[in-house]
C-alpha cells in the first residue's frame, strides 16, 4: 500500500516566501487548522482530493516536489 505524505519544509518555505501561514492554506484548502498541522507535522496523510488542491495553489511545482510517497 502507498501513502503520500505532504513535503511539509518546501510548503513552509513557499508559504514564507508569499508571506503566508499555514492557516490561511488550512481555510484555503477548506480543511481545519488542526488537520493542516496534521500533515505538515507527518501524522496525517495527504488524500487525492487534497493533493489537487495543493497542486493548484503551488502550479508551478509537480508532484514530487510537494508530495513523497511512503511505502508500507
Amino acid at each position: 500500500m502507498l501513502k503520500v505524505a505532504l513535503k511539509a519544509e518546501t510548503v513552509r518555505v513557499l508559504l514564507a516566501k508569499k508571506n503566508l501561514t499555514q492557516n490561511w492554506l488550512a481555510q484555503k484548502s477548506g480543511i481545519s487548522t488542526a488537520y493542516m498541522s496534521q500533515m505538515l507535522n507527518g501524522k496525517r496523510y495527504i488524500s487525492p482530493k487534497m493533493r489537487e488542491r495543493f497542486q493548484g495553489y503551488f502550479n508551478h511545482l509537480g508532484f514530487d516536489d510537494l508530495f513523497e510517497v511512503l511505502k508500507w
